[in-house]
């Protein structure tokens, strides 16, 4: 594909795709559930494998309903101590964000991590020079795969233009399933927890191995 065939916006998912903050979050969680008589703890896989949804909702799949919220809490006071230990930027990630950038795409964030914790990792990376909306859990009502939510961020970041052509990236079927909701393409790397096959069958209407992959794609 070429040059012309770029979208006009670009909406990007964080945790798996931007960066890998996975050793951090699986910390969290294991600590939260170590809080919980639990006839099992999570593994480490099993863990990472729930990623991609609200926060809430991983909890949920490992903790009684009525401790959720409770748990909700618990992790958000935790995560932000040691939220940046072995965090690091994947590979492709700022080249581009760069490149997109330096030809007028709009970009934007839109994650299922807390906002505040989001922001903090923007800036930590460089990525808010480039991308001036970051949006997350808490910010509003909605989170992904909402169609409301990507709303929002669309209009943070315009509220003047309506985008042609929308390509959401991320890393999870979660993604997939929130350019489905609001008519976007999705662009997924196997960067995080879910393989190719895995995003392909979930919808997506490219998949690649590495961002760097989807450089070559656009001939960036």
């Amino acid at each position: 594909m070429n040059n012309t065939a770029l979208p006009d916006c670009v909406l990007w998912d964080m945790d798996g795709t931007l960066i890998d903050q996975t050793e951090s979050i699986v910390r969290c969680y294991y600590e939260v559930f170590k809080c919980y008589q639990l006839d099992k703890l999570p593994s480490p896989y099993e863990i990472k494998r729930s990623l991609g949804g609200p926060l809430n909702h991983t909890l949920g799949l490992f903790l009684p309903e009525d401790s959720v919220e409770v748990a909700s809490n618990e992790f958000k006071l935790r995560f932000p101590k040691y939220m940046f230990d072995g965090m690091h930027i994947l590979e492709g990630s700022i080249e581009l964000i760069r490149k997109l950038n330096s030809i007028n795409i709009k970009q934007a964030i839109l994650t299922n991590k807390q906002g505040i914790n989001a922001r903090a990792v923007s800036k930590k990376c460089g990525f808010d020079v480039y991308i001036p909306v970051c949006l997350g859990n808490n910010d509003n009502a909605f989170e992904k795969p909402d169609e409301r939510f990507t709303n929002s961020v669309l209009e943070a970041l315009d509220a003047e233009t309506k985008f042609k052509d929308i390509v959401i990236i991320g890393d999870s079927p979660t993604d997939v399933l929130t350019a489905k909701n609001c008519g976007a393409r999705c662009f997924a790397v196997s960067t995080g927890s879910h393989s190719e096959a895995e995003l392909k069958k979930a919808g997506a209407e490219h998949t690649f191995p590495t961002l760097l992959e989807i450089i070559k794609f656009w001939s960036l």
